[in-house]
């Protein structure tokens, strides 16, 4: 059974090829466009990862994470960041708040196979 990611970005070009790269190894890819949405979706659906941009309007990625962390079901699920903001701050906070990994855009798809790899197998 394909494992299922969870891709959210305000950015549709963004979804778009993070969801091309994905697929081409059979995993399952949900997106979602803000914070919100991601909420929803992890409430409905059994997701493995979390790609989880930063810089979103509304509700951003690291209170996004805030909130996925303050829910029973889906505390304890990986989250990576994947977003253009890579100061050092923002690492720490990521962080502290237990996000798996941090890629920056633009990335190289091989990178992000190679790190969702490393978290979900």
């Amino acid at each position: 059974m394909s494992k299922k990611i969870l891709v959210v970005d305000d950015d549709a070009m963004n979804l778009k090829m993070a969801e091309f790269i994905l697929k081409k190894k059979d995993y399952l890819v949900l997106t979602a466009k803000s914070g919100l949405e991601c909420l929803e979706i992890l409430e409905a659906e059994d997701v493995e990862l979390v790609l989880l941009d930063i810089e979103m309007p509304e509700m951003n990625g690291m209170e996004t994470l805030e909130k996925i962390r303050a829910n029973r079901k889906s505390a304890g699920l990986p989250v990576m960041f994947l977003t253009a903001t890579v100061d050092s701050e923002s690492v720490a906070a990521a962080e502290k708040l237990g996000a798996s990994d941090f890629i920056k855009k633009p990335f190289l798809p091989q990178d992000l196979m190679d790190r969702v790899e490393k978290i979900i197998g």
